[in-house]
């Protein structure tokens, strides 16, 4: 009886991966989520279908179906997600029937880390409980994904096209690097995607390698030499292209950053991979900034209508500073480049009002992680090309 009590067990946990999963504390990574969950309970969006009461009850990470079953309910029939919502919300029963007739609305995006987050967690989920709902999901959600890209390569940071800003091929946020990488952890046969067919990774395939040729195209010349990137391109022609009122045609060293690192994570790549990446970086050593820092301060509160402000942000002297840059450089003068909603070029943080001051971060590390990466990369990939 004994004997047979333990045979069972162990089939237990092949046929019922999802108790087996439950029992072990299985856990899936929901930092990329984070982003959208912060909008969500801090910032006011007209477009949300359901708003956040405060201290929301929340999912733990070992709940997996749970929170894999929430970002279902998010899913729009078109597949892709709307963006600023918490998946690890509790939601209500009167929540959960809002979302179920905003089904058919069409204000998707892969701004916030958006779609591609959710697409990744569903596979994974898929990967340990074997529901095939999650699975169907993801698919659909690739699907929607491959539908949106624009025939030089390109992402727009909405899908379906809205008509503003959010249009442009999108690296803000993350939002076309984002993509790719999901695109490459599937080719790259990562695991929790094996369930992709083949005729799917060959659409992939073909659309990774239009992507990969966008962003070399769009890395920007100028004053004749290859730097870094914007955080919009214009979707015809590939120029550095505005985003929001603040967000001006500029060398974008935050989003760059990140682009380079992407770049950097190719096993023998392209003599024009290379060629990008150390461009990139030649140009990150040239635009670092030294002696300042930039510090966060209480202030007296102030109620604007997307957000409420208890904090300044000040640029101040400081010689045992790290090394910082500027979020934006202006084209051909490479002036670290600010502004605000009014729109008009700034030169300095302390010029930019208090709203967007205190709300967007105009200075960025970012760049220091390529500039720490860069030496065993140069040494592996291109030990005579420095």
């Amino acid at each position: 009886m004994g004997k047979k009590i333990f045979v069972l067990a162990i089939l237990s946990i092949f046929i019922c991966p999802a108790s087996y999963a439950q029992n072990k504390e299985y856990k899936i990574d929901t930092n990329d989520f984070n982003d959208s969950s912060h909008h969500w309970y801090d910032i006011y969006e007209a477009n949300n279908v359901i708003i956040p009461e405060p201290n929301k009850p929340r999912y733990k990470p070992a709940q997996i179906k749970e929170i894999a079953d929430n970002i279902l309910l998010y899913q729009r029939n078109n597949g892709g997600w709307p963006k600023n919502y918490d998946m690890r919300a509790i939601l209500t029963k009167e929540e959960k029937a809002k979302l179920a007739r905003a089904k058919g609305l069409h204000h998707t995006t892969f701004d916030n880390h958006t779609t591609y987050s959710q697409i990744k967690y569903l596979a994974k989920a898929y990967e340990i409980t074997e529901v095939k709902k999650y699975k169907d999901a993801a698919l659909h959600g690739i699907n929607f994904t491959l539908s949106a890209q624009y025939p030089n390569g390109g992402w727009p940071q909405f899908f379906p096209l809205e008509n503003n800003y959010s249009r442009r091929i999108t690296f803000n946020d993350d939002a076309m690097t984002g993509v790719m990488q999901m695109l490459k952890d599937i080719i790259d046969n990562k695991p929790f995607y094996s369930f992709v067919d083949k005729a799917r990774r060959q659409k992939i395939k073909t659309a990774f390698d239009k992507g990969l040729n966008c962003i070399l195209k769009c890395q920007i010349v100028d004053n004749g030499k290859l730097t870094a990137w914007c955080q919009q391109h214009d979707e015809k022609d590939l120029r550095p292209a505005l985003g929001r009122a603040y967000e001006l045609p500029s060398i974008c060293n935050d989003e760059g950053a990140n682009i380079v690192l992407f770049l950097m994570s190719f096993d023998k790549p392209s003599e024009e991979i290379v060629n990008s990446v150390q461009s990139a970086v030649k140009w990150f050593q040239d635009s670092k900034i030294s002696g300042i820092r930039v510090n966060e301060i209480s202030a007296p509160e102030i109620k604007f209508p997307l957000r409420v402000s208890k904090i300044d942000r000040v640029v101040v002297q400081d010689t045992a500073a790290p090394l910082i840059w500027a979020r934006f450089y202006e084209l051909r003068t490479h002036k670290p480049l600010f502004a605000d909603r009014r729109g008009t070029p700034l030169y300095s943080l302390a010029e930019v009002d208090r709203e967007r001051r205190s709300g967007y971060r105009y200075y960025t590390s970012n760049p220091q992680k390529v500039l720490d990466a860069y030496p065993a990369w140069q040494a592996k990939w291109a030990p005579v090309k420095n």
